[in-house]
């Protein structure tokens, strides 16, 4: 594997890294007191090109490659949390479905407003009774002559308030267990879908998360996605791709709570000296760093394997399942360095720790990343 990013990478990075430092940083702390997604960031993001990283030129989008799109949600995430999320879960999950798995005018008609922001991306898989096991989803899609009817309720759903366009998941078929589930592109004024309970977060408060239901929701059958009964594997692919920027969502967090451990050793003196020379605390800070660059590199090689278009399965969920823990424990080593003001809100650290639990959990749990790994390695 070639370690050095292309002058293009570098570039998006230090470009996001920037914007990041400008427009994130200095207001984090009130979208996360806030809990809710500032708007006025959609046209600034929509400015760089990040609404549509996973979408083709051809269709209005940046078109950048994997790895590039990894770094950007890293820089992101470095910045905030929950804003990364929303540019991380718009890319890899509602626009990238369509991206790979619509017709080509279904591509033609959303992808263009996705790209440009007009428009956000929500995918909704997730219900009540169904987060880890996808395939026990009850959210129903009924055909009606060239209609589907759809009826259920989607939870946990990112840009579930705010969105423009969702892409839904539902049974088709009941008989058919997980080859029963299709794929339906719903527009936000579609009759019969409403928003439901905007979530109150532990974490990554400045993205937004609701539920959606459908009541007797009417959608053409030109909406479908592919064809009936292969929404569940589409879903799967989304979600191996979308745990990559989960991964450098995590490493982003994780090196913003070394930065701020580093800065605030330097500055903070106890027994005569600043703690930074002490042995206990530099070592913590030597493993988080250790194990940060150690994620990235996971991250990466999901990454580069994705871009070549060779298999990344397996890889992607070892990136999540490491990027996703190490963060955790830098992020729980930087409170712990900060003592009693890392237990203070105003501190980044605090709401760090809080962000981070997130990636433990979305796009698949820790514990199905194992089971993903371990499935592999005894199939071999």
């Amino acid at each position: 594997m070639d370690f050095r990013l292309t002058d293009e990478q570098r570039l998006i990075h230090q470009t996001v890294r920037d914007f990041a430092g400008r427009e994130l940083r200095p207001h984090a702390e009130q979208w996360d007191r806030e809990g809710t997604f500032p708007p006025a960031l959609i046209p600034k993001i929509a400015d760089l090109g990040l609404w549509g990283m996973t979408v083709p030129a051809a269709h209005g989008g940046s078109g950048i490659d994997t790895l590039s799109m990894a770094l950007a949600i890293e820089a992101l995430a470095w910045g905030d949390g929950g804003v990364a999320l929303a540019v991380a879960s718009h890319n890899s999950l509602c626009t990238g479905h369509i991206a790979r798995f619509a017709s080509e005018e279904q591509k033609r008609r959303y992808l263009p407003r996705l790209a440009a922001g007009e428009a956000l991306g929500a995918w909704c898989l997730t219900e009540p009774g169904a987060g880890s096991d996808a395939g026990a989803i009850q959210t129903r899609a009924d055909r009606r002559g060239d209609e589907w009817i759809l009826s259920g309720t989607k939870v946990f759903v990112t840009q579930g308030s705010i969105g423009g366009v969702y892409v839904v998941m539902a049974v088709s078929d009941p008989g058919a267990g997980r080859d029963g589930i299709s794929a339906f592109i719903v527009e936000r004024e579609t009759p019969g879908l409403r928003i439901g309970k905007k979530e109150e977060k532990l974490g990554v408060r400045s993205s937004d998360t609701a539920e959606v239901v459908f009541e007797e929701c009417v959608v053409p059958d030109a909406h479908l996605v592919g064809r009936p009964g292969e929404g569940y594997q589409q879903a799967m692919r989304v979600l191996e791709r979308g745990r990559i920027g989960i991964g450098a969502m995590a490493v982003g967090l994780g090196r913003a709570a070394l930065e701020a451990s580093v800065a605030y050793a330097q500055e903070r003196r106890a027994f005569g000296r600043p703690i930074a020379e002490h042995q206990a605390l530099a070592f913590m800070m030597a493993d988080m760093a250790a194990e940060l660059d150690a994620a990235w590199l996971l991250v990466a090689r999901a990454a580069t394997l994705a871009d070549q278009g060779r298999p990344f399965r397996r890889e992607a969920s070892m990136a999540k399942l490491y990027a996703s823990e190490a963060a955790a424990r830098a992020a729980a080593k930087a409170v712990q360095i900060h003592g009693g003001y890392g237990f203070i809100k105003g501190y980044p650290v605090e709401r760090i720790y809080r962000d981070v639990k997130l990636c433990e959990i979305g796009e698949g749990t820790s514990e199905i990343q194992r089971i993903i790994i371990a499935k592999s390695l005894l199939e071999a």
